[in-house]
């Protein structure tokens, strides 16, 4: 039996992944904000664990944790949840500071904060982490900067993961463009029915997760999928 914990699991990307995970047979542990969406999300899944809440609160990441501890295993921990902050996204000039440290707790110390809580877990089972970022976070796009510089955070975060433990696996595992509701928001007003629906961006991470290279930062559109 494998064991996967996906955040923000609820729709898009997340929901995407664990999909394909369940038809794979491996049981669920998953999470998203909002408790009926995920609900109606888990009602596709055999074996899920689904657990509403606010990934930036402890007492969630808690209740996340010790569904894994009466697992007793993990795999594989995708941090998937992520904050865009304000939309349309302001300069850095006029970004609010008490709204950009919530973004930081999303998407920088929460995952950092989960992951320290499921570690023995993952060190057993020589599992993997991935953190999902963004090219926000290495391109300086502007009104980006908010978002971007948290993303920047967090590969920095996952580099320093793999190497202070070479018995994980630390992925910072960048999709490119999708057309998810976040990334609707981040561009209010205009058309992305172009950009590419988040089920055909997840065989790029379970290729990376099944042929497991040193950690690092790898972008959905360098991996070579298996036809």
């Amino acid at each position: 039996m494998k064991v996967a914990l996906i955040t923000g699991a609820s729709r898009g990307f997340g929901a995407a992944l664990a999909d394909e995970l369940n038809a794979r047979g491996w049981t669920l542990i998953v999470d998203a904000r909002h408790e009926d969406a995920l609900a109606e999300a888990a009602e596709r899944w055999q074996n899920a664990f689904a657990i509403a809440g606010d990934i930036s609160e402890p007492a969630h990441r808690d209740e996340l944790a010790r569904a894994v501890h009466r697992l007793g295993r993990l795999d594989v921990l995708v941090n998937n949840a992520s904050l865009l902050g304000p939309s349309p996204q302001p300069t850095l000039d006029r970004y609010p500071i008490g709204v950009l440290a919530s973004v930081y707790d999303v998407n920088v110390f929460a995952p950092l904060a989960l992951t320290q809580l499921v570690l023995p877990e993952l060190k057993a089972s020589g599992g993997i982490v991935v953190n999902v970022t963004s090219d926000a976070g290495v391109e300086p796009y502007e009104g980006w900067g908010g978002y971007g510089s948290s993303k920047a955070a967090l590969d920095q975060l996952t580099a320093i993961l793999g190497a202070e433990n070479p018995t994980i696996a630390a992925y910072a595992f960048d999709p490119g463009d999708m057309r998810t509701q976040m990334h609707q928001d981040a561009f209010p007003g205009e058309d992305i029915s172009d950009r590419p629906e988040p089920e055909t961006i997840v065989p790029a991470l379970l290729q990376l997760i099944e042929t497991r290279p040193k950690s690092g930062r790898y972008r959905a559109a360098d991996l070579k999928v298996n036809a």
